[in-house]
């Protein structure tokens, strides 16, 4: 305790200059708690997440599983979709273990409680695999989203047929990656309107290679990821006719072994060209920039594959954001108890520094091992808050004398951003001082009332959907970025023009965070500004262009 003790005086104060903040708005006071309520049990969510520990300490028991928010069914609402694990090794599962991943219909009425309703066999999901993460994507251009499920073992592409149900298509479409995998992002990389695949892979474990770790007392507990030989990702190329091809090799991917763990894309130098930046757990991260298709990997040179102090860390999740209102795309990513969050500030070409110090972000985050993370405004002021899902890979001493039967629990974290530092609320009382294993976290309007609510999947436990409450206490604009076939703009920029000239920007997006996907609505907050809005929308094709004119507390559907 000690040793956090100085780190947090050490990191408290940071290192460079504070990046110029957006005008504040009006924040509630650091004690205020979070405006969030746990709505998972009357909404008729019942997963219960299975890791399978049985004492063994297998690996994949300690990381998974990741969450998905998607209209599957293109009924307006976000449906849910859970990652399962399952029994290591398969043949030791009993009949009353876990039948794979879920997806729940969202039976959304208006003015009217959150439902969910199981659909899983009735469209023919069948992901029994032990998973760990999704990604979701119209990968064939049909105008409904598909999923691609990251596994310990073979990943599995669900095409979603419509009414007919989903398919599994991941042999055929070349992209059943057998090696252990972890995040996934769909971006177009080459620009030609089909959206490619590139997926983070982890380390070289396979239960024949198994092996005895333990704490620094001496008691087994779960390897990390020097235990075993790291990784190179996967990009594969979409043909447009159902099928990738891998273009790991010609983009320089392959050469390159680290343990990934979160991928995000983003255009971070303004290029017009999506880059991608990678996690990697304990080893450098990486920023691969993307110059006209061709990949290079930059992140030592652009200050984003270590800390401040140089070192490396263990990055799992990541959030992308204008968080500063200055144009551009900051970063930030989650990692291991004692080593605190990053937030790396872009200086508009794509050059970051590490501003955890003096963002406020440093200190809080030392006794925390974090995963799913986003960038999201929680009250609708214009100012982007934080959130980290949190929960340990070691185990925690506390819980082992108390005799936890998995020990790995911590609270999850909400950070208000006031203009100018993030503060920590809501850890005294409500959902967020539970402590649970959490991993993945999705963000989205589940009920449509224009603030962003949140689902956290949690290791070995139920998941919470947290039903955002500040309903009406700030005004809000919401965008359905769609291309001109229906499909969503995954990548588009959207730019809210104020009255007195100031610019906001956010991403239609889905990836991120850690193993998950999220609503890739755009949702502007607008505080105390009821007039309509002005928004100019860069397209995934380079093109702009601009809607006046636009009512604001409600969602409008843009085009090109």
């Amino acid at each position: 305790m000690a040793r956090i003790a100085m780190l947090a005086v050490m990191l408290a104060a940071g290192c460079g200059p504070t990046p110029a903040p957006p005008v504040a708005g009006d924040h509630p006071s650091a004690r205020a708690p979070a405006p969030y309520v746990d709505i998972s049990e009357p909404s008729g969510v019942d997963f219960l997440h299975r890791n399978g520990a049985r004492g063994e300490y297998y690996f994949p028991e300690i990381q998974g599983p990741g969450v998905a928010l998607l209209d599957y069914d293109g009924d307006g609402d976000l449906d849910l979709y859970l990652v399962q694990g399952g029994v290591l090794p398969a043949e030791a599962a009993g009949s009353d273990e876990p039948a794979g991943g879920r997806l729940y219909r969202n039976q959304w009425i208006p003015e009217g409680q959150l439902r969910f309703i199981d659909v899983t066999n009735e469209v023919g999901l069948r992901a029994n695999s032990y998973g760990i993460g999704v990604a979701v994507e119209d990968f064939d251009r049909d105008g409904d989203p598909d999923l691609y499920l990251t596994n310990f073992g073979e990943n599995q592409l669900w095409r979603n047929d419509g009414a007919a149900g989903f398919s599994e298509v991941a042999a055929a479409a070349g992209v059943a990656d057998a090696r252990w995998s972890h995040s996934a992002s769909f971006t177009d990389v080459d620009r030609d309107g089909w959206p490619d695949l590139w997926v983070a892979n982890y380390v070289d474990f396979r239960l024949p290679l198994h092996k005895r770790c333990a704490d620094a007392a001496g008691a087994t507990d779960y390897c990390g990821p020097t235990s075993f030989a790291p990784q190179a990702d996967r990009l594969y190329r979409n043909r447009g006719d159902g099928s990738f091809e891998e273009i790991s090799d010609s983009q320089g991917i392959s050469s390159l072994r680290a343990a990934g763990l979160g991928v995000i894309a983003a255009d971070f130098d303004g290029n017009g060209w999506p880059d991608i930046y990678v996690a990697n757990d304990d080893m450098h991260n990486h920023l691969w920039m993307n110059q006209d298709g061709r990949l290079s990997e930059d992140a030592l040179l652009r200050g984003v594959a270590v800390n401040a102090r140089g070192e490396t860390e263990a990055s799992m999740g990541i959030t992308v954001a204008d968080f500063d209102a200055d144009g551009d795309e900051d970063i930030f990513i989650t990692h291991l108890r004692e080593e605190t969050n990053t937030l790396y500030v872009n200086d508009g070409q794509g050059f970051f520094s590490d501003q955890t110090g003096p963002a406020g972000l440093a200190a809080p985050s030392i006794g925390f091992t974090g995963f799913g993370t986003a960038f999201v405004d929680i009250d609708n002021d214009g100012l982007l808050d934080l959130v980290a899902a949190n929960g340990a890979v070691r185990a925690e001493q506390e819980q082992v004398q108390a005799g936890s039967v998995f020990p790995y629990r911590q609270r999850n974290q909400v950070f208000h951003f006031d203009g100018q530092r993030f503060t920590e609320i809501g850890a005294s009382d409500g959902p967020f001082a539970l402590q649970q294993s959490s991993r993945g976290l999705a963000v989205g309007d589940l009920d449509n009332d224009g603030d962003a609510d949140l689902v956290i999947s949690n290791d070995g436990d139920r998941p919470q959907l947290l039903r955002n409450t500040t309903d009406g206490a700030k005004h809000w604009l919401g965008l359905d970025l769609r291309l001109g076939d229906g499909r969503v703009a995954i990548g588009a920029r959207a730019v809210l023009i104020a009255a007195d000239g100031r610019r906001r920007q956010l991403l239609a997006r889905r990836d991120g965070s850690y193993l998950s996907s999220s609503d890739p609505r755009v949702r502007f907050g607008l505080g105390d500004a009821g007039a309509s809005v002005v928004v100019q929308v860069q397209w995934p094709d380079g093109s702009s262009r601009e809607y006046p004119d636009l009512a604001v507390d409600r969602y409008h559907r843009l085009t090109p």
